[in-house]
């Protein structure tokens, strides 16, 4: 089905949703697919947090990996033009919560409880229509300081004392240096417009920064060679409902729901920004293509990852929950739709591609084996996408130089104590600067040199 120039890609409407299926409503992009066969790695780089948190067993946490990947196509399936993924800056905030309860079926429980929780709330925002009016209410300093903050705390996960890079300082290095390169160069953006084999290589996005990752690793004796097996996965799904969802443990105590409101505000909080950031990189995207119509609703967005935290929540919980976009990925296929109708003929062929072949990556072991050494770093590679396009979207919502103070501030204490602190931050910064104004919904909006 041919799109209109200037319109929406075809497809069939259901309600708040709008079904588009492969090869009948948009072009399979096999670049993207390519690049998500590895890219799976990132969604693997869960298992060790499960396992950390529940004890599972890799094969049992391969089956969380699993469903939630088959989760995630329901985003682009459904007429959201986004990548799914975590909620990663709550990822820490959502470990220690659990950790607060007995390991075993009380931390289980704490952990359905916390997601269920999370999910009913998201869906009645969509579905009340309140998410377009919370998008609107919260003023742009906030805006601004939730997304920085995002990117504060994502950078400095890979550089506390301990994290990923202290694992992987040279493979990491390399890495981003080529990933940035790729991605953000201005030299190699005038570079791949030409075609030949930078073209190519702009068409891949970061899987080429991935390859060279697990060769670089094993150089410096930063991770072993892979060892590769030639079948398929083996996820155990009977051993993750009988020991670790509410089909083998029982629903969870009523008391355990109203313990998890405080800290599933928060998370939400943090969920509310990936929100906010991702309207903004499709907002760019949609800049460079006028010839694709990009629909982004936050209500059918919410409708839709509501759903998700509130189906893993019974068949598999997370621990990193179930996100509105991955922004790393998020970026790269934008980036690269933003290159014309040559390059990618609709932005939904390749958000789908791209989470098809991350599900088809999670089948097969020679994929699996072959990033498994290096789980870590294409976890970081992300983080740091994540963190500088944060910080370059983040800067853009503010709308003077009072809102960019705010911001900072803001930012800061988010990725230093949490979202419920920036938040309130936030709210009495904005209120001691802007006094009336702030209430009245009146700030700067515009940028003076010599503002104080």
């Amino acid at each position: 089905m041919q799109r209109i120039d200037g319109q929406e890609q075809p497809y069939w409407p259901a309600g708040p949703f709008k079904i588009r299926l492969p090869f009948i409503h948009y072009r399979f992009e096999w670049p993207d697919y390519c690049q998500g066969l590895l890219m799976c790695a990132v969604d693997l780089s869960a298992i060790p947090l499960m396992t950390e948190l529940l004890g599972m067993p890799f094969e049992v946490a391969l089956a969380v990996v699993i469903l939630n990947g088959l989760f995630y196509l329901t985003h682009h399936l459904l007429g959201d033009p986004v990548i799914p993924g975590w909620i990663t800056p709550a990822v820490p905030l959502i470990m220690a919560y659990c950790a607060t309860f007995p390991e075993g079926p009380e931390r289980v429980h704490a952990l359905v409880s916390f997601q269920m929780t999370l999910g009913i709330l998201s869906i009645l925002i969509g579905a009340t229509g309140m998410a377009h009016r919370v998008v609107a209410a919260i003023p742009q300093a906030i805006k601004s300081g939730i997304i920085i903050g995002a990117g504060f705390a994502a950078v400095i996960s890979v550089f506390k004392i301990g994290g990923n890079f202290d694992k992987f300082p040279w493979t990491i290095s390399i890495s981003i240096g080529l990933c940035f390169f790729l991605m953000f160069s201005v030299a190699f953006s005038r570079m791949s417009r030409n075609g030949g084999i930078w073209g190519f290589i702009g068409k891949l996005g970061i899987l080429p920064c991935i390859l060279l990752a697990v060769v670089i690793a094993p150089i410096f004796g930063e991770a072993p060679w892979p060892d590769l097996e030639w079948s398929f996965s083996a996820p155990d799904f009977h051993k993750l409902w009988a020991e670790y969802t509410i089909f083998g443990l029982g629903f969870p105590p009523l008391h355990m729901f109203a313990t998890a409101i405080p800290t599933a505000a928060a998370a939400y909080i943090v969920l509310f920004g990936d929100v906010l950031k991702t309207r903004s990189i499709i907002r760019d995207a949609q800049e460079h293509r006028p010839d694709e119509k990009i629909d982004y609703n936050p209500d059918r967005a919410h409708l839709i990852f509501g759903s998700r935290n509130t189906a893993m929540s019974v068949l598999g919980p997370d621990v990193t929950m179930c996100g509105p976009a991955w922004a790393a990925m998020q970026v790269v296929i934008c980036e690269r739709f933003a290159k014309g109708r040559k390059s990618m003929d609709s932005l939904f062929g390749g958000l789908g591609s791209f989470r098809w072949g991350t599900n088809t990556g999670l089948f097969l072991m020679p994929i699996v084996t072959l990033v498994q050494p290096i789980l870590g770093v294409a976890l970081t590679l992300t983080l740091l996408i994540q963190g500088y396009v944060s910080v370059r979207i983040g800067v853009m919502e503010a709308r003077s130089q009072r809102d960019l103070g705010i911001a900072g501030v803001t930012g800061a204490v988010l990725a230093t104590r949490g979202a419920s602190w920036a938040f309130a931050t936030g709210v009495l910064l904005c209120v001691l600067i802007y006094g009336r104004q702030f209430f009245m919904g009146e700030t700067d909006r515009t940028f003076v040199k010599d503002q104080k």
